[in-house]
């Protein structure tokens, strides 16, 4: 079994917008993204994904809820990425831009896809649309998606 890397990714996500960030650095570099990274050792999930948000855009959450799973595999790339996605619609504090990311609101409707992991075209609406989901994405290369499924959650 392949070994995984537990990630987080938050959206603020408003009825008519929601909050991105262009990353400047790392992985993802020059794309626009949720606010997450790594769960470190001794912290849960959803810690990881506050403390991330803070980190990446200087706002904070008190309650986050969580949207699904997306797990990531890229061919000859080990280890499998199993990214932990939330949203929450209240914060506090303003969006300021970091060293990692430049948050940035977007109307729903002009979400910069042409500027984004290529997966995000296929998931996005299920979030948009407040549904619960899982998913897992096999890519060759960052770019090229070989297989995916998406099953909605029910409850």
């Amino acid at each position: 079994m392949a070994s995984r890397k537990l990630l987080t990714l938050v959206f603020i996500i408003e009825p008519e917008r929601i909050l991105l960030g262009m990353k400047k650095r790392g992985f993802g570099v020059g794309w626009w993204n949720g606010f997450g990274g790594k769960v470190q050792q001794g912290e849960t999930i959803e810690e990881a994904a506050k403390r991330e948000l803070q980190e990446e855009c200087e706002i904070a959450v008190n309650s986050l809820e969580e949207i699904g799973t997306i797990t990531f595999e890229f061919v000859n790339d080990p280890p499998l990425l199993e990214v932990h996605l939330f949203k929450s619609h209240t914060f506090s504090g303003e969006p300021n831009e970091t060293e990692e990311m430049r948050p940035r609101w977007f109307k729903h409707k002009d979400v910069p896809f042409d500027s984004m992991w290529v997966d995000d075209r296929i998931w996005f609406p299920y979030m948009l649309a407040g549904k619960k989901f899982d998913a897992f994405f096999t890519f060759q290369g960052h770019h090229t998606i070989l297989s995916y499924n998406i099953t909605e959650k029910t409850t």
